[in-house]
């Protein structure tokens, strides 16, 4: 029960995430006037998804490695 309550959590978090991201390119796209200003915005948005994909990819292992804990332990 808990890891359905969790799965959708995490799902609905990064979703509402992914799509902060992609309005945060289209306000630096669209409202900022300058190009210098522009590239300097896309490189921190460019750290902003790294730090995403890696909270993503820490979220699947972390889930992986406490779903097959207990089995791992059983076996000895």
């Amino acid at each position: 029960m808990f890891g359905k309550i969790k799965k959708i959590f995490f799902t609905g978090i990064f979703g509402v995430m992914y799509i902060s991201f992609i309005a945060q390119i289209v306000y630096v796209l669209v409202w900022i006037p300058e190009w210098d200003a522009k590239l300097g915005w896309m490189g921190l948005l460019a750290f902003e998804w790294l730090a995403l994909i890696a909270a993503r990819y820490l979220s699947k292992r972390s889930s992986n490695s406490a779903q097959y804990n207990n089995y791992n332990s059983r076996r000895r």
